[in-house]
């Protein structure tokens, strides 16, 4: 049992990451299942609000208003794919629950900077041409820069590192990496990795999802990607090694 009469529970899994890497889809894959407590809403952002954290007693009830688990739940879980990303979310996830699951979903880095940018124009906070938003923000990769959530096309891309520093924290087994190519095209398959991973039954019904499918103001151009080829050609390779995947899909 999960929760008691006086509704006292702990949220056992995160779908922790990536931005624009599927995890809309997959939270929504979730809510469909009858032993799953999704948040209220997608997103919660409780572990990358800096100012919950300034003391150390953080305001979980706050945190845990956004869940009405109920008896048929078996895990309680949200999606916020920022926390990967974001420097000390993790460290906060093992203070609240230092046993919980966590799911991250990888895209290309070059589809998901490009993705992440088209978003910024849409909402209107960007401004810039991709290629000048890519040369802008390579001349800051090398330096210690505080972290921007909204202009962080390639810096969220770098998947090795953030990964690395989740296993600093947590257990190998703790957590599941996914790839979004997967998720779209096999969704069966990579649910039952899920439902595996978390315990539960298997999924029903699946059918294949499409969200947040944006109408791009421009096709990506062979001088952008090429670049970006560049760019992440040793991250590619170094998250083949670490994850043990074949990315060469990626690479082309």
């Amino acid at each position: 049992m999960i929760f008691n009469s006086n509704n006292n529970f702990t949220v056992n899994f995160i779908i922790c990451g990536t931005q624009k890497g599927g995890t809309t889809a997959l939270d929504h894959y979730m809510r469909m299942h009858s032993e799953v407590c999704m948040a209220k809403k997608k997103e919660v952002h409780f572990f990358d609000n800096d100012k919950y954290f300034l003391t150390n007693s953080p305001p979980y009830n706050k945190y845990h208003k956004f869940f009405n688990p109920k008896k048929n739940h078996k895990i309680i879980g949200e999606s916020t794919p920022i926390y990967m990303f974001w420097i000390n979310a993790m460290e906060r996830i093992f203070n609240y629950n230092p046993n919980i699951k966590l799911i991250i979903i990888l895209r290309n880095p070059i589809e998901r900077a490009f993705s992440n940018w088209n978003m910024e124009i849409q909402r209107k906070r960007e401004k810039r041409t991709f290629l000048e938003s890519i040369h802008d923000e390579m001349k800051q990769l090398n330096k210690e820069s505080k972290q921007n959530r909204t202009y962080s096309y390639l810096r969220r891309g770098f998947y090795t590192d953030q990964i690395k520093s989740i296993l600093d924290i947590f257990k190998k087994k703790q957590l599941l990496c996914l790839m979004n190519e997967n998720l779209r095209n096999k969704p069966k398959d990579t649910l039952n990795l899920v439902s595996e991973f978390l315990g539960i039954s298997k999924f029903k019904n699946i059918q294949k999802i499409t969200i947040h499918s944006r109408t791009y103001t421009k096709k990506l151009g062979l001088e952008e990607k090429q670049l970006l080829n560049d760019v992440f050609l040793d991250e590619i390779e170094s998250l083949e090694k670490l994850l043990s995947w074949d990315l060469s899909i990626w690479k082309n």
